[in-house]
């Protein structure tokens, strides 16, 4: 179940809610609003490598941490 996080038109605040369908309305739970706006969210993750890799960045090397071609049987 996907996590989304909105903000709402008419307080400005912003929160996170667990939608189960794509067209599921989502009103504000601080005012009860239905004009809310799905905002982009930011995440990290971490390749094998000791760096985390955020979005927006590309690892070194190319492929896995294993090989630098990105075509080696542990790549998948």
């Amino acid at each position: 179940m996907p996590i989304y996080e909105y903000t709402c038109a008419q307080c400005a605040h912003q929160f996170e809610e667990i939608v189960l369908g794509r067209e599921e309305a989502v009103t504000c739970p601080k005012c009860g609003s239905g004009k809310t706006q799905k905002l982009m969210s930011r995440c990290r993750s971490k390749l094998g490598g000791s760096e985390p890799v955020g979005a927006g960045t590309v690892p070194s090397g190319g492929g896995c941490t294993g090989c630098s071609g990105g075509s080696c049987a542990s790549c998948g």
